[in-house]
């Protein structure tokens, strides 16, 4: 048995719904070429894409997995890894990138100016704290 390890996360992908990749960041040399990392993300794919589950163990890794109409996201960790912290992982990136692009789905204009103006004067309020 493998001590745990602070390098919980071994990977984070985003793929569209013909699995291919949008998003790959891989933290440790598992995976060391892109054409290693592009044939996993395949097997991945072909073995989640169709399943209601959200976990799945793949090529002695632990695969954590959420889709979004025809996003499907994935975290990666080893085979000893806890589930529940990989999890977590996929549904902080999985909420904050549906909290961010929500402004894109807004169809009414003055809603999207609102929250556009708002955003910039958080951001103005936040640099001039800094200076």
């Amino acid at each position: 048995c493998q001590e745990p390890s602070l390098y919980t996360v071994k990977a984070v992908l985003i793929m569209d719904n013909d699995g291919e990749r949008l998003y790959a960041k891989y933290y440790d040399d598992t995976y060391p070429t892109v054409k290693e990392q592009k044939a996993f993300e395949k097997n991945i794919f072909n073995k989640t894409h169709r399943t209601d589950s959200e976990i799945a163990l793949l090529e002695g890794l632990t695969v954590v997995y959420k889709s979004n109409i025809d996003l499907y996201f994935y975290v990666i960790g080893s085979s000893h890894e806890n589930e529940l912290m990989l999890m977590s992982v996929l549904n902080c990136l999985f909420d904050s990138l549906s909290q961010m692009l929500r402004v894109i789905l807004e169809s009414d204009p003055q809603q999207v100016v609102h929250r556009v103006a708002l955003r910039s004067a958080k951001e103005q309020i936040k640099w001039s704290l800094l200076r």
